[in-house]
């Protein structure tokens, strides 16, 4: 493994042991490349390096608003492609947690996770980017036939 040396100044060392304590890595170097794969991995979806991805979108919102659970609910059946699961999470009279897990295009699922999070009543909105390749592969599972079908793989 290659060694590199950086300089840091000092608050920025004092939040990184923050970090370090906090999520009880045995050592800087831990730290810092799973800051750097994330930082990366982020980066990689700015840039659209990935064409496809997996993603978590995390919104809270207003069950109260006015026909809002119903748009929210037709905007994913819209994109039912797009979509592989919805948790659903009642935090207190009025509001409410969805996370829906994702799987596509990132341009597309960057669509709909803004068209989501732009409803009103949506209050907090949050989409997070795993990127991956999708494989086309050819073979059976269990008593099926062989098929090709995708399968996704996190870079």
């Amino acid at each position: 493994m290659p060694r590199v040396t950086i300089n840091l100044d000092d608050d920025l060392m004092k939040d990184l042991d923050c970090i370090i304590a906090t999520k009880g890595y045995q050592n800087r170097s831990e730290a810092i490349r799973d800051l750097a794969r994330a930082g990366i991995r982020e980066a990689r979806m700015e840039v659209g390096d990935s064409k496809n991805c997996v993603a978590a979108l995390v919104y809270v919102y207003d069950h109260t608003a006015r026909e809002l659970s119903k748009r929210l609910v037709q905007t994913l059946h819209d994109h039912h492609s797009l979509s592989l699961a919805t948790v659903h999470i009642h935090l207190d009279h009025d509001d409410c947690m969805e996370i829906a897990v994702l799987k596509g295009e990132v341009r597309e699922v960057q669509h709909v996770a803004e068209h989501i999070i732009a409803e009103r009543g949506v209050r907090h909105g949050r989409l997070i980017f795993v990127p991956v390749d999708v494989e086309m592969y050819s073979h059976g599972h269990g008593n099926l036939a062989a098929r090709k079908h995708p399968h996704i793989k996190v870079r």
